[in-house]
């Protein structure tokens, strides 16, 4: 008889051990490495499977079909109804796509996936499949939004048998299911949630959505690091990858993509969290340069690239005497190391000493900065707190300051400046190769190449 095989899996972030252990070596978590068995294998049974692949691989070749004869007129992208959703997905929902949005607890998933098939259901077969909740308690939630009630067909179901015989029935365009995490298959023995479970049945359904051509919403509940939960792998399942970014002090929600096979990755849509549901922001840049009237040091305002489009944002800075013999750096909405390494760079090549005073930088609106054209806005607002002098109001700062001093030029630099002088600014500075050919109406541009130049400009 065939031994069966055993593989020890953690349930927290999928790694694989030979044997058992208290802690997963790789996220650190405590008795979440249980064993899982994979199945038996025998000699007689390969080889029958072998002769079943070959047969298939035979019949697959024969459907093979040359690139350039695709058809792609038909492969219409649906809207969601909401802008801001289409352009973090690239444009539309992609029929054939599976999506897996992910967030904090109280985010608004459920929410935005609610109004989105509402709007959707007037016009096509929507499924909306809920694990986590009753009926009525999303009827309650859609009725309190004023959501149109008479199209969406509403399902509560965990196992994903009976999940997919209903998408079967009705042949969905749309189908959400909410959560994976809950889901489960009568074929493993392995409790929902766990490794096997969330894997198999993202498999599943991406399988299926892909057969019959349904677009795919699957959410997905996230660790206390803002990682999605579950085996790395289900990430590679899916076609896209979002994360719904909410802070406790904000009302407004970001919508950031983090994988996209059909669009920009890094995308970034903005939404207000409001009585009623998620309104989108069609200018963020307007919300989050809402300056007090009052000037002040340590204030300046930088263009990220979002995606694909340009974003304004205010960063402040504020030095101060340290009262430990440590002095303390914080950054929010910024990367930790990035902060230290420019404060060195800004006492080497800058000469201003701040190793005694502590640093603290925030992000305006509760917006994350991936990229490094903030930096010299950063080292701006760091040196108007320090000197207590104000940087004018009118000024846009962009750019990448390198360990040598110097400021490197960033992707897209006419579209961020187009973006500022849009908004009213008169002056930027910026780095040296971003500098336009032409003029810019209204607007004095001030090239520099090294970080002294940059603070020369501001005196």
């Amino acid at each position: 008889m065939a031994k069966s095989k055993t593989a020890f899996v953690c349930n927290d972030c999928g790694s694989d051990y030979g044997k058992w252990q208290g802690q997963c070596n790789d996220c650190g978590a405590w008795n979440a490495i249980v064993e899982i068995r994979l199945g038996p294998a025998g000699a007689s049974r390969a080889s029958g499977a072998a002769a079943a692949n070959r047969a298939g691989f035979a019949a697959a070749l024969a459907d093979a079909t040359v690139l350039k004869d695709i058809d792609l007129q038909n492969l219409l992208r649906l809207s969601t109804g909401a802008e801001e959703f289409d352009r973090v997905l690239g444009g539309g929902l992609v029929p054939g796509s599976s999506v897996l949005i992910g967030g904090n607890p109280g985010a608004g998933k459920s929410t935005l996936l609610l109004q989105t098939m509402c709007h959707m259901a007037s016009s096509m077969e929507a499924l909306y499949v809920t694990g986590e909740e009753s009926l009525q308690q999303v009827a309650m939630r859609a009725q309190r939004l004023n959501l149109p009630m008479d199209k969406l067909r509403l399902m509560s179901e965990t196992n994903i048998e009976a999940i997919v015989a209903a998408a079967a029935e009705f042949k969905p365009k749309v189908l959400v299911v909410d959560s994976i995490q809950v889901v489960h298959s009568d074929e493993l023995a392995s409790a929902p949630g766990s490794v096997s479970q969330v894997r198999e049945c993202a498999a599943y359904l991406s399988r299926y959505a892909k057969q019959t051509g349904m677009v795919l919403f699957l959410v997905g509940h996230v660790t206390k690091d803002g990682s999605l939960a579950g085996p790395k792998v289900l990430e590679h399942i899916i076609d896209c990858s979002i994360l719904l970014e909410s802070t406790d002090d904000s009302r407004f929600r970001t919508l950031r993509g983090q994988k996209n096979r059909f669009g920009a990755v890094n995308e970034l849509g903005v939404f207000a969290m409001t009585e009623q549901g998620m309104r989108e922001v069609k200018n963020p840049s307007a919300i989050f340069l809402d300056r007090s009237n009052e000037p002040a040091s340590g204030s300046a305002v930088m263009v990220v690239w979002e995606g694909t489009r340009p974003l304004l944002v205010e960063i402040q800075a504020l030095v101060d005497d340290s009262q430990l013999g440590n002095p303390r750096r914080v950054a929010v909405g910024l990367e930790q190391n990035r902060l230290a390494m420019l404060l060195a760079v800004l006492h080497r090549h800058g000469g201003l000493q701040v190793g005694d005073q502590d640093v603290f930088a925030n992000v305006v609106g509760g917006v994350k900065v991936l990229e490094t054209s903030a930096d010299l806005a950063l080292l701006m607002a760091i040196v108007s707190s320090f000197r207590d002098r104000q940087i004018p109001r009118d000024m846009v700062i962009f750019g990448e300051v390198g360990l040598a001093g110097e400021i490197r030029p960033v992707p897209s630099g006419q579209e961020r400046l187009a973006e500022a002088a849009k908004h009213g600014f008169k002056r930027a500075i910026v780095p040296r190769a971003n500098a336009p050919k032409g003029n810019i109406p209204g607007m004095e541009v001030i090239p520099v190449s090294k970080l002294g130049e940059a603070l020369a400009a501001l005196e």
